[in-house]
């Protein structure tokens, strides 16, 4: 088959690759587009022409066969792939890539004077055979042990494929075995010039780097060859087993003490506290800080399970929860995880179901006791630390890289032990199944970002259901959303976030760290802020701020709240006839309560002036609304009740008394 294109800008537009007026990059372009496996077209240019000559009978004839040569060869049936690849030699001798396999074949099989014969008809068919000139340099440096004429070849091979990334690896593979490493070095960052997505040249290079005693390139290479490598396959487990045995290497030096102390000193500076960090096999996580405040005491304390693989990352980490707070509390935003006896007797009520089938295994009652306890703890934890856990191991990542190798064995061995915790069969069959799969999100969560960092995909082992991989990702994704800008104390927004969304919120609250303090051990302060601020109308509490929006976006979508409206008549007929001065203690009495926040879905508010009565949220508000209009209506805007067409209704169904 002939085709024959003509030379104009039609021609350019359909090769666009193709420099105009450069004869050798067309002929290169038409060459390589009309190729068909081993059987390459005449290309010729004759003024402004370009013909294409195609084998087609040829192609037809001998393709099947050549075929089946592959199929042998793929399998190591190399005496079945012979006879047929000897009949195409016979009836296409000038079909370079036939030689090229028949050396291959001869080389596998340890005949490597016939092969480098074979590879020698293949050159001489096509000097610019990429594989063969590949071939006969492997076959010089790895059993001619004769590396300048294998670099002749390899040489040759890079001008003949200078974009193939595959050729200059396999080059720098072998005189990586030969033991020139510095010359395979050149050959694979050459080979990263022109794809850095390739996992085995990343694998290649951390092998170098470990022969060189350089373990935190070795590391990063090595994790980058995890990263890149999209299946499970023996250059994943080999690059599995070199990040983990290089890992430990890293581990047994000091450079985890002296990265952890550095930052130690900076955060006691920081923070003008001492901070003391000890062993402590009892407590109940593999690591934990102890805030000074919180204790009664001077220093903080950072306690860890030294029984734990890379403990210097388990330190790190709680150092990094004391640096996030040191900087909310500059701008007093940081908050605090309060959970009462009240929030645990919630919880364990949930638990009735799980609490009787023990009873009827015969657990005792202390037993039952101590793990509706550790539960109800267990997951606090989880609520409070998963999404902080995320900023943490990305600051540490980013901001301490020789720390990587200690953080991705510390966080392999937790996420193993979160794995196990909702997966395992038998904690699984006696465990609550709600609380197994809340727990198992937060784990997904965490899985999410270790593969992220590290490479490792523990995803499907967790056997997760839609609705929970659904969850976990949204989770993940909105933590992305605060990822590089964070600001102080964003992350307690996640926690409150992903707590609702869980249906975990009633475990705890969240409080404003300053007002929480001062209010309890300073009565001067809080007697001037109550001065200041009366009605804690200017509170810099952002979370009461962001359940406010949250609040008056849910009205927006009601519309007209009717309930509202109807508990307004109620309260202007209750404040009819009362005066002015009456009405103002009331909306005082009821702004100071409402400090910390009425909730709608709440019941039982009380009132001292108002004896007698209970107010369900609805009703509270619909109070709290109607006497600030009355007694003082210059500041009802500040209340960000948006209630003003709830209150102008009342107005018009309120019939007062004559």
């Amino acid at each position: 088959m002939q085709i024959i294109h003509k030379i104009d800008n039609f021609l350019y537009t359909i090769f666009p690759s193709v420099i105009q007026g450069d004869q050798q990059s067309l002929l290169n372009a038409i060459q390589d587009f009309y190729t068909y496996g081993p059987y390459k077209p005449k290309v010729t240019i004759d003024n402004d022409f370009v013909s294409i000559e195609i084998d087609t009978p040829t192609i037809l004839a001998q393709d099947i066969d050549y075929q089946k040569v592959i199929a042998f060869c793929e399998k190591r049936k190399y005496a079945d792939a012979k006879p047929i690849l000897k009949k195409l030699i016979e009836k296409n001798p000038s079909n370079s890539e036939y030689h090229r396999i028949m050396g291959q074949i001869l080389s596998d099989e340890g005949d490597q004077e016939e092969a480098i014969n074979c590879l020698i008809d293949a050159l001489r068919w096509d000097s610019k055979n990429g594989w063969a000139l590949l071939m006969m340099g492997n076959i010089f440096a790895k059993f001619k042990d004769d590396v300048p004429t294998a670099m002749k070849y390899y040489d040759q091979a890079l001008i003949a494929n200078p974009k193939d990334n595959i050729t200059i690896n396999n080059i720098g593979a072998n005189l990586m075995q030969q033991g020139k490493l510095e010359e395979a070095k050149k050959y694979f960052y050459e080979a990263l010039k022109i794809n850095d997505q390739y996992a085995n040249t990343h694998f290649a290079l951390g092998m170098i780097a470990e022969m060189e005693a350089d373990l935190q390139s070795a590391f990063y290479s090595t994790i980058q060859a995890i990263k890149l490598n999209k299946s499970k396959d023996v250059l994943y487990q080999n690059s599995v087993r070199q990040a983990f045995e290089i890992s430990k290497k890293i581990i047994a030096t000091d450079t985890g003490k002296k990265i952890f102390r550095e930052y130690r000193h900076k955060l006691e500076f920081d923070g003008d506290r001492k901070i003391d960090i000890i062993q402590d096999e009892e407590i109940p996580t593999a690591a934990k800080f102890e805030f000074a405040e919180n204790y009664d005491r001077e220093t903080h304390i950072v306690k860890y399970k030294p029984s734990y693989p890379a403990v210097e990352h388990l330190i790190m980490h709680e150092l990094v929860h004391l640096d996030f707070v040191i900087e909310a509390r500059k701008g007093e935003l940081n908050q605090l995880f309060i959970s009462t006896q009240n929030h645990k007797t919630e919880f364990i009520k949930g638990l009735e179901p799980t609490i009787k089938k023990f009873n009827k295994m015969g657990i005792s009652e202390k037993s039952i006791a101590d793990y509706c306890s550790n539960l109800f703890e267990g997951m606090n934890r989880q609520i409070f630390n998963t999404p902080i856990d995320l900023f943490i191991e990305n600051f540490l990542y980013n901001e301490f890289a020789e720390l990587r190798p200690f953080q991705f064995i510390s966080l392999y061995n937790m996420l193993q032990e979160g794995l196990k915790a909702v997966t395992d069969k038998k904690i699984v069959e006696l465990s609550p199944k709600d609380i197994i799969s809340k727990s198992k999100v937060y784990n997904f969560v965490n899985a999410i970002q270790f593969k992220e960092l590290f490479g490792f995909d523990f995803i499907k082992d967790f056997n997760a259901t839609p609705s929970e991989m659904k969850l976990a990702t949204d989770f993940y994704d909105e933590y992305l959303q605060y990822k590089e800008d964070k600001e102080p104390a964003e992350e307690y927004e996640l926690v409150l976030h992903w707590a609702e969304d869980l249906k975990l919120d009633k475990n705890f609250e969240l409080v404003n760290e300053h007002e929480y303090r001062t209010k309890r051990t300073d009565i001067d302060n809080l007697l001037s802020s109550i001065e200041k601020d009366p009605y804690d109308l200017e509170s810099k509490d952002p979370y009461k701020q962001r359940e406010m929006d949250k609040f008056q976006k849910s009205q927006e979508q009601i519309g007209i709240n009717m309930a509202v409206a109807m508990f307004m008549v109620d309260a202007l007929q209750f404040f009819e006839a009362m005066p002015q001065e009456e009405i103002k203690k009331i909306a005082i009495e009821i702004a100071m309560q409402g400090t910390q926040g009425y909730r709608p879905d709440k019941d039982n508010y009380r009132i001292n002036s108002i004896k007698g009565k209970t107010f369900s949220g609805y009703h509270i508000l619909a109070y709290y609304y109607v006497s600030w209009s009355l007694a003082i209506p210059e500041m009802v805007s500040q209340l960000n009740l948006p209630y003003e067409a709830e209150y102008k209704m009342a107005l018009t169904m309120h019939k007062p008394n004559k």
